[in-house]
C-alpha cells in the first residue's frame, strides 16, 4: 500500500489551478458543508461522520494516532511495514477475504502511513457500510502474523524502498534533507525505514507495535458519505464498541523536540541518473498544531504568495523576469503534530549556477521581510486558498481526509471550519513578520541534485 506522507495543508487539496479575483464571491465564503456529527464510543473510540448524500457512496476511514516518528530507535519503518501486514487476515477473516469483498461489491480501499498516523480506508455503496466497519473493527485487534507471510511482506517492503528511495535521486534528496533538518525529532527518519534496519523487521517486532498502538482508544474513525450519525452510530457500537480499550496508551504522545536551530546546513546529492538539477531548501517551521495564534495561517498565505503558480513571486522572479530557472515553487506543511517544513525548490536552466538562484532567493525573502506585499497580491493568493478550500468539498474522501488529518495532530473540527475565516484574516505585516522570524537560513537545509559525470567516466574507462 502507498505512503503518503499527507504534509500538505490538512484543507488544501487540490494545486492552485485557477486564477480569481479579489472581488470574486469566493472572497465571502466559509466552509459550506455542514458541521460533522461526532460521538466517542465507551472505549474511547472517536467517531464522526459527515454527510454528502450527493451519491449512494460512502468513505470509511480508520486513523490511528500512530506513525513512523513513534516507533522504536532501531525499528524505523514498522508503522509502514505493519500497515502492509494488515491485509493479512484474521481468524474471523482469512487473508484476501477483506480485500476481495471491497473487490466484488464494486468498492475500492487503500491504506497510508504517515509521520504522525496510519490509515486505513474503502470507498463502496451506502449499503455495504456494515459489512465494511466488521472487517475493519474485526482487525484492529484479530489480526494473525505468521512468518510464512511476514517475511515475505518485508521483502515486498524492501522493493518499495528501492523504487520509491534507492532508485529515485529526488527521493533520495529529500531523505537526506530531512535527516539534516531533524537532528533530535524523529521526523528525521524516513517513513519507511533506513534500509538496513526494514531488513531487520520480524513478526514479533510487528506484533509488538500493533498490540501496543491498535485500540479503539487510539484511533478516530470517519465516516463519509450518505450516511447520518443515527445509522451509524450504532453500527460503530456493534463493531468498534465491542474492542475493549488499551489503558496503557498515553493521552498525548510525547517526542523529543528540536534544538533551536544554530547554524544552516547544507545537503549534496550526486547522481549519474539527474537530467535536471535542482536546488531545495526546508526551513524547520511550526505546524498548525505548535503555531502561535495566526502564525500557521501567515505561513499559508506566504507560500502561496512566494511559490504558487505562474503569478507567484518566485516564479516571477526566476522564471519570467529573469530566466535563471525553468521552474520555481514553495509550499507549507501543516498539518502535523510537532514543527514541520516550509519549502522552497527550484531547477536552474542549464549553465546557471546555484548560487544564483539562491540570490534570487534570499533577496526575496529579505524584500517580504522587510516590505510587507502589496495589497491586491495578498487578496489575490487568500481568494486562491479559500476558493481551493471550497471546491475540495466536493470530493467525500478529501473531506474525510480533511478531518482524519486535523484530529490525528491534535486539531479540532472547529479548526478545520475556521480556516478561511483565518485565512481571511491574515494581514500583510503578518506575511511580513512570518518571512522575518521563520525563513532564517539559520533555522533550514538547503539541497542540491546535481548530475554524477565522474560515474559516467569512469564507466567509459572501463
Amino acid at each position: 500500500m502507498p505512503i503518503n506522507r499527507f504534509v500538505t495543508s490538512a484543507l488544501i487539496a487540490f494545486a492552485s489551478a485557477f486564477t480569481f479575483s479579489p472581488t470574486d464571491s469566493f472572497a465571502q465564503t466559509s466552509i459550506t458543508s455542514d458541521p460533522p456529527a461526532t460521538f466517542t464510543l465507551g472505549n474511547g473510540l472517536q467517531v464522526v461522520v459527515i454527510q454528502d448524500h450527493r451519491t449512494p457512496v460512502v468513505t470509511q476511514m480508520i486513523w490511528y494516532k500512530v506513525g513512523s516518528a513513534d516507533e522504536t530507535p532501531g525499528k524505523s519503518g514498522l508503522a509502514h511495514f505493519l500497515e502492509h501486514l494488515m491485509f493479512k487476515g484474521t481468524a474471523k477473516h482469512p487473508a484476501g477475504e477483506f480485500s476481495e469483498t471491497v473487490l466484488r461489491v464494486g468498492g475500492s480501499e487503500n491504506a497510508f502511513t504517515s509521520v504522525d498516523y496510519t490509515g486505513y480506508y474503502q470507498r463502496v455503496a451506502r449499503e455495504q457500510l456494515a459489512t465494511m466497519m466488521d472487517f475493519e473493527a474485526d482487525r484492529m485487534t484479530g489480526l494473525i502474523l505468521k512468518d510464512e507471510n511476514v517475511l515475505p511482506e518485508r521483502d515486498v517492503v524492501l522493493e518499495e524502498y528501492n523504487m520509491r528511495v534507492a532508485n529515485s535521486p529526488d527521493a533520495r534528496l529529500n531523505e537526506q534533507m530531512m535527516a539534516a533538518l531533524y537532528l533530535n525529532h524523529p521526523y528525521g527518519r524516513p517513513i519507511i525505514g533506513w534500509h538496513h534496519e526494514i531488513e531487520q523487521l520480524n513478526r514479533e517486532d510487528a506484533l509488538a507495535f500493533y498490540r501496543r498502538f491498535y485500540a479503539p482508544n487510539n484511533a478516530t474513525l470517519v465516516i463519509a458519505g450518505d450516511t447520518d450519525a443515527a445509522e451509524v452510530r450504532p453500527l460503530a457500537e456493534a463493531t468498534f464498541g465491542k474492542i475493549a480499550a488499551q489503558p496503557s496508551i498515553p493521552a498525548k504522545r510525547i517526542r523529543p523536540q528540536e534544538p533551536e536551530p544554530v547554524a544552516p546546513r547544507t545537503v549534496t546529492l550526486s547522481d549519474r541518473r539527474v537530467e535536471q538539477p535542482s536546488v531545495r531548501r526546508f526551513y524547520l517551521v511550526p505546524s498548525a498544531t505548535t503555531a502561535a495564534p495566526g502564525e500557521s495561517a501567515a505561513l499559508e498565505v506566504l507560500a502561496q504568495l512566494m511559490g504558487s503558480g505562474s503569478n507567484s513571486y518566485l516564479y516571477r522572479a526566476l522564471v519570467v523576469d529573469r530566466p535563471l530557472a525553468v521552474n520555481a515553487g514553495a509550499a507549507y506543511s501543516s498539518t502535523s503534530l510537532d514543527a514541520t517544513q516550509f519549502s522552497i525548490s527550484a531547477s536552474p536552466k542549464p549553465g546557471v549556477a546555484f548560487a544564483d538562484v539562491e540570490r534570487i532567493v534570499d533577496d526575496l525573502i529579505a524584500g517580504l521581510a522587510q516590505n510587507p506585499p502589496r495589497a491586491e497580491d495578498l487578496e489575490r493568493v487568500k481568494t486562491q486558498l479559500i476558493a481551493e478550500a471550497i471546491y475540495a468539498q466536493d470530493n467525500q474522501a478529501t473531506l474525510a481526509r480533511w478531518y482524519g488529518g486535523a484530529l490525528t495532530t491534535g486539531l479540532g473540527i472547529q479548526d478545520i471550519r475556521s480556516w478561511p475565516d483565518r485565512i481571511r484574516a491574515v494581514t500583510a505585516e503578518q506575511v511580513s513578520a512570518a518571512a522575518q522570524k521563520w525563513l532564517d537560513k539559520k533555522r533550514s537545509v538547503t539541497g542540491y541534485l546535481i548530475k554524477d559525470v565522474t560515474a559516467k567516466h569512469e564507466e567509459k574507462r572501463s
